[in-house]
């Protein structure tokens, strides 16, 4: 059977680009992998994870940082990609919703996503994992009052739901701990 020409396949990532002496690179580490920058410094880092990488996980919203669908963790807190210039990044860790799961299990969030069905159309909620992945970091038991403070907005009205699944991930057993 041929192939369907309609059929989209994902690109790969761009692989690490070694720095040579004589470049001006900026290094990143993205999901804990080493990435060098030899682009414009001030490119926001939404568009080198969607563009660069083929990271897409990561959505593009407002481009104001108003409403948080390019939310990702930078060192551990939540922080609006489209706001953010590559050159801020340099000695950061960045994760994105991408880089959350372990190897061979989703993270409690996105399980909880699952079972309390907290997705709409779906593309806001990268950003709210993320939000509430540094939120349950912040504060490992908040108050709904705490997740409701979130500032991620969902046009599909998931709020009751994403509540739901962030008390779930909250309340779930941490691995390793008795």
């Amino acid at each position: 059977m041929p192939d369907n020409p309609f059929r989209r396949t994902k690109p790969e990532p761009v692989p690490p680009v070694a720095a040579s002496a004589r470049e001006k690179t900026l290094p990143l580490r993205i999901n804990g992998k080493a990435f060098f920058h030899n682009g414009d410094p001030e490119m926001p880092l939404l568009w080198y994870l969607r563009d660069v990488l083929r990271l897409t996980g990561t959505k593009y919203g407002c481009g104001i940082g108003a409403c948080g669908a390019c939310t990702v963790l930078v060192d551990g807190k939540a922080e609006h990609a489209c706001m953010l210039p590559v050159k801020s990044l340099a000695q950061r860790e960045v994760t994105t919703i991408e880089g959350l799961a372990g190897k061979d299990a989703l993270h409690p969030l996105q399980e909880s996503w699952i079972a309390e069905d907290a997705i709409g159309c779906g593309y806001c909620q990268p950003g709210m994992i993320m939000a509430a992945a540094a939120l349950l970091k912040r504060k490992p038991h908040p108050d709904d009052a705490d997740i409701d403070a979130l500032p991620n907005l969902c046009r599909c009205g998931t709020y009751p739901r994403v509540r739901a699944a962030i008390a779930r991930a909250a309340s779930a057993p941490v691995e390793g701990k008795k």
